[in-house]
């Protein structure tokens, strides 16, 4: 291929998950910036299209609140945006516990968030019962979000990225990057199919693989790829508007659902099962699935005789801090990051992509993503020489 086949862009992203492809739509529809994304297999395939559906705003970091608030705006307009539905319904979000200690701590989060735009509604055992009318006994407390909900995390991610190509965003699919240099007009991406594309910026949001990418640059980013547990059941009579989750600090209790307009209930949460991103690999642990189903069951006594029909898994970035990296590079100008959200990242997914298109195209964004700048795990590099 020779040098007058290059394909440039203003901006290239790397990565067509959900990350990438919010970026890539804020930033035609947005700010009007030429755009290519390079996707090494099919877009929202892997985390962003394996996970929960979640559209949840309580529970996060208090600085993570900009994002999620930002997020749920876009939510809220995203069948009007994209012109597609992406199921999402704003029935609201319910976190429960089974001790006064964790109940303390949801009402103290509950406080925490309200300066922030959240306003949670406290409920106890009672009123849980009268309310919903599902729980155990052994249930005792929770927080209600009225205006969050959940969304289809299939339909998300190749949604924004038609989007963004209606919007003439380039959006290529079976791309594998092999090699990233810089010349003196920005960022040259070779594929292995021999293509060559170049930008003046570069954002890397290629999830559980994005490690590698960074460490090209000469920036540490730990990440672990695990795999996220989830099932859905046999449909059940619809009953159940908001999605639902334990709050607690034993791993194995953690659990969440929610009952689509089918009446299948889909779950997930606790420990995670083994992923190998080399070879694009995540495995569902019978045993961890066993867990689930009994702990959904003691959540929830009237699903004792439920029927699970399907189980899977995809493969997420994990941070040491359980918090992402997102925002520009420490050492390169024009080079941006957008990966490890820890599980938590669909329902953000949105707010992250408006975030990163306005500082790409502007060079400032109104949200502080100080906290999850890439040069706080320099000091790593520095402990392990």
């Amino acid at each position: 291929m020779s040098r007058d086949d290059l394909q440039d862009s203003d901006v290239l992203i790397l990565g067509g998950g959900l990350m990438g492809s919010t970026t890539a739509f804020f930033l035609r529809q947005q700010h009007g910036l030429s755009v290519t994304l390079l996707e090494r297999e099919l877009v929202g395939r892997q985390a962003s299209g394996t996970n929960f559906g979640n559209v949840r705003r309580q529970g996060r970091e208090l600085f993570q609140m900009p994002l999620a608030n930002r997020a749920r705006a876009v939510w809220g307009r995203v069948k009007e945006l994209l012109g597609e539905d992406l199921e999402f319904v704003p029935y609201g979000h319910l976190r429960v516990c089974y001790t006064e200690r964790q109940a303390a701590i949801i009402e103290q989060h509950a406080h925490d968030v309200r300066p922030l735009g959240l306003n949670l509604e406290i409920l106890n055992a009672r009123q849980l019962q009268q309310r919903w009318g599902i729980f155990s006994p052994g249930v005792v407390a929770g927080s209600y979000s009225p205006e969050d909900g959940h969304a289809n995390p299939r339909l998300a991610g190749p949604a924004f990225a038609r989007a963004a190509r209606r919007a003439g965003a380039r959006i290529v699919e079976h791309a594998e990057v092999v090699q990233i240099e810089r010349d003196g007009q920005g960022f040259v991406a070779h594929t292995a199919d021999g293509r060559r594309f170049r930008a003046a910026q570069l954002l890397v949001a290629c999830g559980a693989w994005s490690k590698r990418l960074a460490e090209q640059f000469g920036e540490h980013a730990p990440l672990d790829p695990r795999g996220p547990q989830m099932g859905v059941t046999e449909p059940l009579p619809y009953a159940i508007g908001p999605s639902i989750g334990l709050s607690s600090p034993i791993e194995h209790e953690g659990l969440y659902f929610r009952q689509i307009t089918r009446g299948n209930i889909v779950f997930g949460g606790g420990l995670k099962g083994p992923a190998d991103a080399e070879r694009v690999r995540a495995a569902s642990r019978p045993d961890n699935i066993l867990r689930q189903m009994r702990e959904l069951r003691r959540f929830v006594p009237a699903f004792e005789n439920v029927q699970l029909i399907r189980v899977w898994s995809g493969i997420e970035g994990y941070t040491p801090d359980w918090q992402p990296v997102m925002g520009p590079s420490a050492r390169v100008p024009g080079l941006h990051y957008a990966f490890g959200f820890n599980g938590e990242g669909f329902a953000i997914s949105p707010g992250v992509g408006e975030t990163m298109a306005e500082l790409m195209a502007t060079g400032q964004t109104s949200i502080d993503l100080s906290h999850f700048a890439i040069g706080r795990f320099a000091g790593d590099v520095a402990k392990a020489a």
